[in-house]
């Protein structure tokens, strides 16, 4: 099975089930999504797939005629670590789960299953399988390195990327990542994560931007059932649903002194309690915080407490500026047309040479995601996959408007509707991302969390009614 590298009609997907219905079910869902399935019953059927087709994702049931999916799945492991495989049976058990996790699959998924989750499971493993084949692809061009999901080869990336090496035999309760917006903070938050001890523990994320003070400590510590007006069962709080996972707090300097204070108490003692419960409960997660603000300013003019900054500040990482990065941007520039490319099904476009300086020469004040985002208005706008001077925005020198990420957006003179608009903006961000959550907030700068109050608010959680 040969990884894509671009491709330019639909992805295909494989189902292997030997339940007619059920292939049949799951391929019209997938069509009706751009993909493109294909069939097999048993495993004979599905080898020959396997050998000639390039695959986007393959789907596999546990139980079939001739021999087990779990055999089917680790030989595709042997070759193709980059491949999502989801598993799906009508037998399921904790160690049925366990077994098909530990051979490399993707998702597991007991039968029955609503078709609706099936496909936000398709798209998250979709895009994830995808990030890692455009980085290896990457890589293998340019003959440099990287860190997780992190591009770059620059002194200031090697220098960070040393201290991250460094952090994978160190199981230090707190680290604090610190740098500028669109930086890419939260990649290194999940680098961390999965190159340390506890990588196969859970990653809880929660953006603290603009959060009600109730409703981030529901979030952190859970609350009982009664301990306020909404409160009409116990909630477990990230917390405690962590284990020995990592959370990861996202724009920390947005919290209040009052939350700073429980928090503080939290890591200082590893104890904490649900709001309005009585019991301590053992903190056993790390703790990575992130925030583009100066905490050190923070705390002298009063906004964030001193003893909190020192308690996070243990191990700090700071992520450099894309300024700063000399040589990275155009290994961003060819990896993010590579991927963008293929998320759009299009052939990868060719940056002229005119363009590329004009990237290359510019300061980036919005990061990498000012980057992307750029690169993503090019490869959409683009004509015979050439991506020249015009089609960049026009304080890149191009023939474009200037680009929302680094400049103000004009209100229009008679005005506009925000809640349709901000609807409209997270309705867009889901389906480019096949309703991958993590992605569609990246995608609208803002975090998880943040993203499904947002979807919440506005009847858009599976399950709730989109026109509420």
């Amino acid at each position: 099975m040969t990884p894509r590298d671009s491709m330019a009609g639909r992805p295909r997907v494989l189902i292997v089930d030997d339940e007619k219905l059920i292939r049949w079910s799951l391929a019209e869902e997938l069509r009706s999504h751009g993909y493109e399935p294909l069939e097999a019953g048993n495993l004979a059927e599905a080898r020959a797939h396997l050998e000639t087709s390039d695959l986007e994702l393959c789907i596999f049931d546990i139980r079939l005629p001739d021999g087990s999916g779990i055999d089917l799945l680790k030989e595709v492991r042997v070759d193709d670590q980059d491949t999502p495989i989801i598993m799906i049976t009508g037998h399921g058990n904790v160690a049925t789960a366990v077994e098909v996790t530990r051979a490399g699959a993707t998702e597991y998924i007991p039968k029955p299953f609503d078709l609706r989750e099936m496909m936000l499971v398709v798209g998250r493993a979709s895009s994830s399988g995808r990030e890692k084949r455009e980085l290896r692809a990457l890589r293998a061009h340019t003959g440099k390195g990287g860190y997780g999901e992190l591009v770059g080869a620059s002194a200031s990336m090697a220098s960070m990327f040393e201290l991250l090496h460094r952090l994978e035999d160190a199981d230090a309760p707190t680290v604090l990542i610190l740098g500028e917006s669109g930086t890419g903070k939260d990649l290194v938050a999940r680098a961390i994560h999965r190159r340390s001890r506890r990588k196969d523990e859970p990653f809880l994320e929660i953006d603290c931007t603009g959060l009600s003070d109730a409703l981030i400590q529901s979030e952190l510590f859970g609350h009982e059932r009664g301990s306020f007006t909404d409160a009409k069962a116990r909630k477990l709080g990230l917390f405690e649903v962590a284990g020995r996972g990592s959370i990861f707090l996202d724009e920390i300097g947005e919290l209040s002194m009052g939350t700073q204070s429980k928090l503080l108490r939290a890591l200082e003692n590893r104890r904490f309690k649900r709001v309005g419960g009585t019991q301590d409960i053992h903190l056993r997660a790390r703790i990575i915080a992130a925030t583009n603000r100066d905490l050190n300013a923070e705390v002298d003019a009063g906004r964030f407490r001193k003893d909190l900054y020192y308690r996070l500040n243990v191990i700090p990482v700071q992520v450099p500026p894309l300024r700063d990065r000399a040589g990275d941007v155009e290994r961003l520039v060819e990896f993010f047309v590579r991927r963008l490319a293929a998320d759009m099904g299009r052939p990868t476009p060719r940056v002229t040479s005119a363009a590329r300086e004009r990237l290359v020469g510019y300061e980036w004040p919005g990061n990498v995601r000012e980057l992307r985002n750029v690169l993503e208005r090019a490869v959409i706008l683009c004509r015979e996959a050439v991506i020249g001077t015009e089609d960049l925005p026009g304080e890149l020198g191009g023939g474009g408007a200037p680009a929302m990420s680094s400049g103000r957006f004009l209100l229009p003179e008679d005005g506009l509707d925000l809640a349709a608009l901000e609807r409209d903006l997270v309705n867009q961000a889901l389906e480019r991302t096949g309703h991958n959550q993590s992605q569609a907030a990246r995608l609208l700068g803002i975090g998880r969390f943040a993203l499904r109050y947002r979807m919440e608010k506005m009847g858009l959680l599976p399950g709730r009614d989109a026109g509420a």
